[in-house]
């Protein structure tokens, strides 16, 4: 597979391993119910600070959890400004990294600089999300091919899904040589054979549209040098859409077959050339009462022959489908359809149109009081969210903006009585002023040009971006808090989130995961020594201990025979 190289790369493929872990800091709760309060809900969130320390952050409680991840990163268009300062110990990154992006649209280490932020972020993205899950990425044509090729590598080229391309309705009257009225938008799954999709129609399509009814119906015949024609035997009893007719078998079938299988398919000239119809029929079809009173042998290519015959298998009986009953029947000309009923409609085009525009969603901002250069359209970010999570996945934006995404999810939730939760991660200082207030607006309703919005139940909690867990990337930062300290050990140990709540008689125990006990044996104030009189601390028998203590003073032969692995606070807590 191609490789994409760029000015600093060696130095952020593993970046995202040392960027220091950090506690998110509460700061309050926003209710429809109760406005703004101290008590935090964990459902919905929003986060401000740099999203790459903040994605770190997520991974003990949401690893393999997201199911849909939507992105609108910087397009890099050179006369956009952005700065994600990584703190990348070596001075080229910090050269380029660290500093303003300006304007310079002939400069390659612009390219750089962009690669060099969002590879790091990438490779988390793609640790939250679940195996059934998928990310959009929004993109213009500055960074399009370089993204694709970055996400081949990261997400794996097989499981690139789709590159949507995003109708944008641009300004079609400027002077432009090309005027570009479109953008890109790349899907990819965690794991392609996992990805699930929902049942959702592209709300363009008209209501009396085929796409909408609740079944499919189209022909079998099939010609081509795809679809290797062979014989069926239809049997008595197979179903027909006419209650009485006759369809006369074809006369010169040998002949056909003769000339058909010198080159293994149906060419389509030979409709023409012999008149032929197809199926060809070697014996008469005689319908009586809407079946076939005959058994009758048919020939053409098929487009799903191995179907049929389970039908007919079936005692020409529907059978179950992809939750959909499938039957078979001869039409009013003789042609074999396949009808399937009770399926869900589903229709998601590759090219997005009337989704939606930037000047629309500014002006709908600036009736909340809000001010936003170019905001994704809420329509967009809807469908595409609706097309693959359930009403209870958890959606994740780390380029938050104006918060596009919390109100995409709280409208689809208030569209279909959903549960789905949001966690957006901004860096700027608006992130409060800003995405945190559009947020709330949705929530509480706000007076728009076309009258009162109405708002939805639900709420949201706002943190900072704490303090880091080691001070100096060495000790313990014990200002953090001891219940902050015990998540991420036990999520180093297990990549498990901590749910067991720490209890007074087994005050030291994290919890116990696949036949392992695993203690933490600390106090604030005073140094905890593991020795025999100490070993009362383990509460719950277990094939195995780990004990995380400040001094181990048992034999190394004892710990072997009862099974107990010692680690030093806080030599041996790990790094991730």
């Amino acid at each position: 597979m191609p490789t994409l190289n760029w000015i600093g790369k060696e130095k952020v493929v593993s970046h995202h391993q040392d960027v220091p872990f950090r506690v998110f800091q509460h700061k309050y709760n926003f209710s429809s119910l109760k406005g703004q309060g101290s008590k935090e809900n964990g459902l919905n969130k929003i986060i401000h600070g740099d999203n790459l320390e903040a994605l770190k952050s997520l991974l003990p409680e949401f690893e393999g959890k997201i199911k849909c991840i939507y992105i609108d990163p910087p397009y890099n268009t050179g006369n956009e400004k952005w700065v994600y300062n990584d703190n990348v110990n070596h001075p080229k990154i910090k050269k380029w990294i660290g500093e303003v992006v300006g304007k310079d649209n002939d400069d390659f280490t612009r390219h750089d600089k962009w690669l060099c932020m969002m590879y790091p972020r990438l490779k988390l993205l793609q640790k939250l999300l679940s195996e059934d899950g998928g990310i959009f990425i929004s993109i213009g044509k500055d960074e399009f091919a370089y993204l694709k090729v970055l996400c081949d590598t990261i997400f794996g080229r097989k499981n690139f899904r789709e590159c949507f391309i995003w109708y944008n309705e641009g300004n079609t009257e400027n002077q432009e040589d090309i005027t570009l009225i479109h953008e890109y938008v790349l899907f990819y799954a965690k794991d392609i054979n996992s990805l699930s999709f929902q049942k959702v129609v592209d709300p363009n399509i008209p209501e009396e549209s085929k796409i909408r009814r609740n079944f499919v119906e189209n022909s079998l015949v099939k010609n081509g040098y795809k679809n290797p024609p062979s014989e069926i035997l239809l049997p008595k009893g197979f179903p027909c859409e006419v209650e009485n007719i006759k369809f006369d078998k074809t006369d010169n079938y040998k002949e056909l077959l003769s000339e058909i299988e010198t080159i293994g398919f149906i060419d389509r000239s030979f409709s023409k050339k012999h008149k032929a119809k197809y199926p060809l029929k070697k014996d008469n079809l005689i319908i009586e009462e809407y079946r076939l009173k005959n058994e009758a042998v048919v020939y053409t290519g098929w487009s799903a022959a191995n179907k049929l015959k389970k039908f007919i298998d079936n005692n020409c009986e529907p059978y179950s489908e992809d939750e959909a009953m499938l039957s078979f029947y001869l039409s009013k000309n003789g042609v074999i359809y396949y009808r399937k009923e009770g399926r869900a409609s589903h229709f998601v085009p590759s090219v997005l149109r009337n989704m939606g525009t930037t000047e629309r969603n500014k002006y709908m901002l600036e009736d909340m009081d809000i001010k936003f250069d170019f905001p994704k359209p809420v329509e967009l970010v809807s469908f595409l969210i609706s097309s693959i999570t359930g009403k209870d996945d958890y959606v994740l934006d780390s380029f938050a903006g104006s918060g596009t995404t919390s109100h995409a999810v709280l409208n689809l939730n208030n569209d279909d009585g959903g549960n789905r939760k949001f966690i957006l991660i901004e860096l700027e200082e608006y992130a409060e002023k800003l995405t945190a207030k559009r947020t709330k607006a949705v929530i509480s309703g706000y007076s728009g040009k076309k009258g009162i919005i109405e708002g939805v139940k639900s709420d949201f909690d706002f943190y900072e971006l704490g303090q880091p867990i080691f001070k100096d990337n060495e000790n313990l930062n014990e200002e953090v808090g001891e219940d902050k300290i015990r998540n991420y050990i036990y999520y180093t140990e297990t990549k498990q989130p901590l749910i067991r709540p720490q209890s007074k008689d087994a005050k030291y125990l994290l919890d116990n995961y696949q036949d392992t006990g695993y203690y933490f044996y600390y106090e604030k104030d005073s140094l905890t020594t593991l020795d025999n009189n100490s070993l009362g601390i383990i509460s719950e028998l277990q094939e195995q201990y780990i004990i995380y203590a400040d001094i181990c003073l048992l034999d190394e032969q004892y710990m072997l025979n009862k099974n107990i692995i010692f680690k030093k606070i806080p030599r041996d807590i790990k790094r991730f």
